[in-house]
C-alpha cells in the first residue's frame, strides 16, 4: 500500500465494469477477485468534432491511488521524455538527440559507455538510447538516460508538470544500493574534435522515499533461500497509473492538457516518438537484430499480446509496457487508420498469484498476456460499433517507418 497518499475507495465507473462483464469468457474470472488479481483499468474515449478536435471521456476500473504496483519499465517513457527536453532547453548550437553521448564513471559502482555497436554510426546518442527503450524496452538505455537526467531533476520535473504519483529512485536491473542510485555518472557530448556539452557526476540532495514503509505478499527469493517475510518495495520507483495514463494525453494530444503539464519538445522530437513508440521490429533498420530476433507484438500487450503472429499494419499502437516482480502493465493511445478508430487505454495486473516475488513463477503466460490482449480487444470491438458523429482526422499519427 502507498501510506503517504490519501486513503480513498477505488474508483469503477459502472460503464467500463458492464462493458467488460459482457465479456464473461475472457474476464469473469478476474472479475469475480479484482483485488486479487490488482487489476487496474484506465479507458478513454475520444470524439472528435468537424475542426478535428478532440473531446474525452474517461472511464476507470478499480483505480486506487493507495495499491502499490511496480511500475517496472513503463518509467522509460518519461525518461525519453525528460531527456529530449533537456537537450532543448540547453539550446546548445550542434547539440541534438543524434549528437554522440559519452558517459563516463566517477565511482566504483558506475560503468563508462563510449561505443554502441547497434547504432548506425556505431556511437551511444540519446536518440539512440530513446528508440532501443521506445522499439524493445532496453534497461541499459534507460539507465543511460537516468544518468544524463538526473535522480533530483528527474523527480522535480515529473512534478512540476502535475506529475505526482512519481517516484524514480534507481536503475534498472542492477545490483546497486539507493545511496549509490542517487549519484548519476558524468556525461558528455560531441566528438574527439568538440565537446557540445559536458556535465559532471551528480548527486542527488533529496530523499524520495514514501511516507512509511511498502511491503507486498508473502514472501521472496534471496539466492537460494525463501525468505517468509513481506518483499520490500519501499526504496522502488513507482508511477501511478492515473499519472500514466496523462502522460500518454501530454504526448499524442499536447494542445489539449494544460501548458504545465506539456513538455519542451520540437516537432521533430513528436514525430520521432510516434514513429518508435509504434515502430515494429520487422520495420527497423537499427538495431538490425530487432528485426530478426523479435516479433512483431514484443512489446505490444493490448489486443496482440497473446500472439506472435504479424500484426495487421492498419492498426498501430503507440505504447510502453512493463513487466517486473509480477506486475504486468500497457499504457497505449491506439489507431486503427482504416476504420477510423482512437482510443487510450492504461492498464495493470498482478500476475503473482503464490505472492512469492523472485522465484521466477509469475503467471505471466497463462494470466497477464490473455489478459492484456483481451481488454484491448473488449475495448476495440466496442469502439468498432459505437458510433462517431465525425470520422477523426488521424494523419498526424501516420508516420513514415525505417523500412
Amino acid at each position: 500500500m502507498l501510506p503517504d497518499l490519501v486513503s480513498a475507495q477505488p474508483v469503477t465507473d459502472s460503464f467500463l465494469e458492464k462493458l467488460l462483464r459482457q465479456h464473461p469468457q475472457r474476464f469473469d474470472t478476474i472479475l469475480a477477485s479484482p483485488r486479487r488479481y490488482g487489476v487496474q483499468i484506465i479507458y478513454t474515449k475520444i470524439d472528435r468534432n468537424r475542426k478535428n478536435e478532440p473531446k474525452f471521456t474517461t472511464y476507470r476500473y478499480n483505480v486506487d491511488r493507495n495499491q502499490y504496483f511496480y511500475p517496472a519499465s513503463t518509467v522509460k517513457l518519461p525518461a525519453v521524455l525528460l531527456a529530449l527536453e533537456k537537450l532543448n532547453q540547453l539550446n546548445v548550437p550542434g547539440l541534438d538527440k543524434d549528437t554522440p553521448m559519452f558517459t563516463g564513471a566517477a565511482r566504483p559502482e558506475q560503468t563508462a559507455v563510449l561505443t554502441d555497436t547497434t547504432s548506425p554510426n556505431g556511437l551511444p546518442s540519446v536518440g539512440h538510447y530513446a528508440r532501443k527503450i521506445l522499439l524493445a524496452s532496453d534497461n541499459d538505455a534507460f539507465n543511460r538516460l537516468y544518468e544524463f537526467i538526473g535522480q533530483e531533476a528527474f523527480n522535480e520535473r515529473m512534478h512540476a508538470k502535475g506529475y505526482q504519483d512519481v517516484r524514480i529512485r534507481h536503475r534498472l536491473q542492477l545490483p546497486m544500493s539507493t545511496e549509490n542510485n542517487r549519484y548519476t555518472n558524468p556525461v558528455r557530448f560531441g566528438d574527439d574534435e568538440k565537446i557540445l556539452y559536458e556535465q559532471p557526476m551528480a548527486y542527488c540532495e533529496k530523499n524520495y522515499a514514501p511516507a512509511a514503509p511498502i511491503r507486498q505478499g508473502k514472501g521472496y527469493v534471496q539466492g537460494e533461500t525463501l525468505v517468509e517475510e513481506p518483499f520490500d518495495f519501499t526504496d522502488k520507483n513507482y508511477f501511478g497509473i492515473e499519472d500514466q495514463h496523462n502522460l500518454l494525453k501530454a504526448i499524442f494530444f499536447p494542445e489539449s492538457v494544460d501548458s504545465s503539464q506539456r513538455f519542451d519538445l520540437t516537432p521533430d522530437d513528436y514525430t520521432f516518438l510516434y514513429r518508435y513508440m509504434s515502430q515494429l521490429p520487422m520495420e527497423t533498420s537499427y538495431p538490425e537484430h530487432y528485426s530478426e530476433d523479435l516479433y512483431d507484438s514484443y512489446v505490444k500487450f493490448f489486443l496482440f499480446g497473446d500472439s506472435k503472429k504479424r500484426m495487421p499494419r492498419t492498426i498501430r499502437i503507440f505504447n510502453k509496457v512493463g513487466d517486473a516482480y509480477g506486475y504486468m502493465l500497457d499504457n497505449a493511445y491506439i489507431v486503427d487508420f482504416e476504420r477510423g478508430v482512437e482510443f487510450m487505454l492504461t492498464a495493470v495486473i498482478d500476475c503473482n498469484q503464490n505472492q512469492i516475488y523472485n522465484d521466477d513463477r509469475y503467471e505471466y503466460d497463462s494470466l497477464g498476456f490473455p489478459f492484456m490482449a483481451n481488454l484491448g480487444k473488449a475495448i476495440f470491438e466496442y469502439e468498432l460499433t459505437r458510433k462517431r458523429r465525425d470520422r477523426p482526422n488521424l494523419n498526424r499519427y501516420e508516420v513514415e517507418y525505417d523500412k
